[in-house]
């Protein structure tokens, strides 16, 4: 079975290095992004991750954010579209669909309510059913319908008391359950033994991979596929004892090996061969197309005649530019 290789992203392509790597193309941030309310040139964007991320000799794109930026505190906000859960949603679509068209698996995240770092592994998102179907799911379940990403990442934090890489509510009820949705779930992580050959930072490598699974029965019941980065922590002996004491079943097991041969089967056709060299791409059309999205991320406003705040006591009439052809 060949090896894969997962590439960072969302607003490029990394590569396999923090440091000296080979140049990538940087796109406009996500809220930039969205920003320019084009899916049709989002699109096009995802084209072009997808092109590099050949280029860097990946397979797997780990990418779109997708998360609710609530406050502007969020250390990764940027990343994210938008506030609006249905921009949010069709700006996913949009990349997920060009990065898929040239045979790269886009890995959507973070699944779900994935809105602070500060104690990112610990943080429980306290949220009622109905906000959390209308505004954090959303953006996903729209992914899911307009593009089905390949591969969702799940976010590392709880919901409702439940870390989301072993909630069953979410990941079989919800993603495969009502939306029907196949493909891949992988946990989230963040391996800052990256750093350990750079000359700013020093740092205990060994001692800083973040890993967002925390358990083996709860997380491979609830459907969670692949435990990231590796060597497990929460597999191969613990999964042995698993079985054994039947806490986890042979069925359970087979369902979560066979998604992850899908997804390399899925792979191949990329054409991209194991181990591949890292390459770059820097050509004009790469810069010209840079520099049409980072034109259309641009929005003045001007509040000619007192227009903001908008006043309740009259009507609002919303153009949505691009859209006409789709609807919820």
């Amino acid at each position: 079975m060949p090896s894969i290789r997962f590439s960072d992203g969302p607003n490029g392509v990394r590569g396999t290095r923090f440091f000296n790597g080979a140049p990538a193309a940087c796109l406009p941030c996500g809220t930039a992004l969205g920003a320019t309310w084009n899916i049709p040139l989002l699109e096009q964007a995802g084209n072009l991750l997808g092109e590099e991320a050949i280029a860097k000799g990946a397979h797997v794109l780990l990418g779109p954010t997708v998360n609710i930026p609530r406050s502007p505190l969020g250390g990764r906000a940027f990343e994210s579209f938008s506030e609006d859960p249905v921009l949010a949603g069709y700006c996913a679509a949009s990349i997920v669909r060009g990065v898929q068209q040239k045979n790269i698996v886009a890995s959507i995240k973070h699944f779900v309510a994935n809105d602070q770092e500060h104690e990112r592994m610990a943080v429980d998102s306290l949220i009622t059913q109905r906000a959390l179907r209308e505004v954090y799911l959303l953006p996903f379940q729209i992914a899911v319908r307009d593009s089905r990403p390949g591969v969702f990442m799940t976010a590392y934090n709880k919901v409702n008391g439940t870390h989301v890489s072993e909630h069953p509510g979410i990941l079989r009820d919800i993603l495969r359950g009502e939306w029907g949705w196949k493909g891949a779930i992988i946990s989230d992580w963040y391996d800052q033994s990256i750093y350990k050959n750079s000359p700013i930072l020093f740092l205990d490598a060994n001692r800083l991979t973040r890993y967002g699974t925390y358990s083996t029965v709860e997380a491979l019941n609830a459907g969670l596929d692949l435990e990231m980065p590796g060597p497990t922590r929460w597999r191969g002996p613990l999964l042995n004892h698993s079985l054994l004491s039947k806490k986890i079943s042979g069925k359970t097991l087979n369902a979560r090996v066979l998604e992850i041969l899908k997804l390399v089967n899925r792979t191949i056709k990329s054409g991209v061969p194991q181990n591949a060299l890292e390459g770059s791409r820097n050509t004009r059309e790469t810069s010209d197309l840079l520099r049409v999205i980072s034109a259309e991320s641009i929005v003045l406003l001007k509040n000619q005649n007192q227009v903001l705040p908008l006043q309740k006591s009259k009507s609002v009439s919303i153009s949505w530019r691009y859209w006409y052809n789709y609807q919820l």
